[in-house]
């Protein structure tokens, strides 16, 4: 059986592409070359992967060692096809906090996103069995695009009654340097951005604290104290080797039902990365939407069955093969044995979760916005019409309800909030208004999703 880990030298010895050359996924450079590819893969998806799980309340040691253990899954389902990386996804910061304000714990969160994963891997098999055609006529890009907006959306609150009120001037200096680097700067440096952000505002808050003191405000309990900004004595008492804490997930209907909208979000990605991946190695990949899809939801069911977060394809890393041509699935292999080495250091993870408050505050108000955005982006990659109502009415609707978090009561024991139900009502919405709208307002371009609008042409 091929499983894609055999890898011929490219250009006979492996060491330096001719200009303009192309290393393709089945192929490799000389080791210590891929090495140094595959630790490049590792700082490309640092800053969001180590940011996802501190956001969700989970132990960024274990997210950082089962990415690596999810990409290699990933990468033996894909027959090495599909070179991606599988780091902590953002899509799920939402879910927990909102998981977490109904009173669920960690293991409430992981039991949520792992039905999250088992779903997403029936997607996949379904997809397998029918076609992508199935993913436009279900999730066209109106009904995507709302849910990934309302998802992003719904996490306002979380900066602004959380993080921001921890240390205001360190938020909105971190918040002003983040922006700035997202703008100005070029290349590798870009795509770690909100990486550096982090970095500057614990530089911040360790100068702050040297020159001001401790400062009087909430701390993360939400209690009103004098504390430190920054508090390393965590970090002191780490271990430098260790295994990360493991935890069984716990399953929660209430739970279950906020998350499982997400779903969305991540078949529309996983997509689009797909078929960006295709158009870059120039290999047709539209037979492996199924299972790359399939794959990333047992990813996230292992991540999450051991208190881990969820995975998803990355774009940092998609971003890394654009800038280099070198698409070899090798370096993906050396950067999932980096990720697991990096996940049995705890003086690691206790340096992630002293990030103060103040600093996440800053980052996730540029963050959240551009996970809403994303939203925005669908449409206007798909060309979604908002002038036409059977659009417009479902999108507005149920946006509203997402970002305002409103809640549907239907017994004592149960009720529908924010996104749950916001998504509820862009689909449900969506495809009912089509079913009795009059037949011009259903005469418009096909509804399909840009990352995948090829996928099935020329089928029945």
């Amino acid at each position: 059986m091929d499983l894609g880990v055999r890898w011929k030298l490219h250009g006979g010895d492996g060491r330096t592409p001719a200009p303009g050359a192309v290393v393709r996924p089945d192929e490799r450079l000389t080791w210590p070359r891929t090495a140094g590819l595959g630790a490049q893969h590792v700082v490309a998806m640092f800053g969001a992967s180590f940011v996802a799980p501190v956001l969700m309340g989970l132990d960024p040691n274990l997210a950082i060692m089962m990415s690596g253990v999810a990409t290699i899954v990933f990468l033996l389902a894909t027959r090495g096809h599909v070179p991606s990386y599988l780091g902590c996804s953002l899509s799920f910061v939402g879910v927990a906090a909102v998981i977490r304000a109904q009173g669920g714990s960690s293991a409430t969160v992981t039991g949520a996103v792992f039905v999250v994963g088992a779903a997403l891997f029936l997607v996949g098999l379904a997809v397998r069995r029918f076609g992508a055609r199935i993913i436009h006529a279900t999730m066209p890009p109106v009904v995507t695009g709302a849910v990934v907006m309302l998802i992003g959306f719904n996490l306002a609150p979380v900066t602004a009654s959380t993080y921001w009120p921890q240390d205001q001037w360190t938020a909105l200096l971190t918040m002003l340097f983040t922006g700035l680097a997202v703008v100005c700067l070029r290349g590798f440096w870009s795509r770690i951005a909100i990486f550096l952000g982090l970095v500057f505002g614990y530089g911040i808050s360790w100068v702050f604290d040297l020159v001001f003191g401790k400062i009087h405000s909430v701390d993360a309990s939400g209690k009103l104290t004098d504390h430190w900004r920054l508090d390393l004595s965590g970090v002191e008492k780490a271990d430098w080797i260790g295994l990360p804490t493991l935890h069984a997930p716990s399953f929660e209907w209430s739970a279950i039902l906020v998350a499982l909208p997400v779903v969305i979000a991540l078949v529309a990605e996983n997509a689009g990365h797909v078929k960006a991946v295709g158009e870059m190695t120039g290999e047709s990949l539209d037979s492996r939407l199924g299972t790359a899809i399939s794959a990333d939801g047992v990813g996230s069911m292992l991540s999450t069955a051991v208190g881990g977060p969820p995975n998803t394809t990355y774009s940092e890393n998609i971003g890394v093969m654009a800038a280099t041509r070198v698409y070899s699935t090798a370096a993906y292999w050396a950067a999932a044995g980096f990720a697991l080495l990096f996940g049995v250091c705890p003086k690691f993870g206790a340096v992630v979760a002293a990030i103060p408050g103040g600093v996440l505050g800053g980052i996730t108000v540029i963050l959240y916005g551009m996970i809403g955005l994303l939203g925005a982006q669908i449409w206007l990659n798909a060309r979604v019409d908002l002038r036409n109502p059977l659009n417009l009415v479902p999108a507005a609707a149920g946006i509203i309800i997402g970002v305002g978090n409103v809640t549907m009561k239907f017994t004592d024991m149960f009720s529908l909030s924010g996104i749950a139900l916001g998504t509820i009502v862009v689909i449900t919405g969506y495809h009912a208004l089509r079913a009795f709208a009059p037949a011009h307002l259903k005469t418009q371009h096909p509804l399909l999703d840009e990352g995948t609008s090829s996928y099935d042409e020329g089928k029945p």
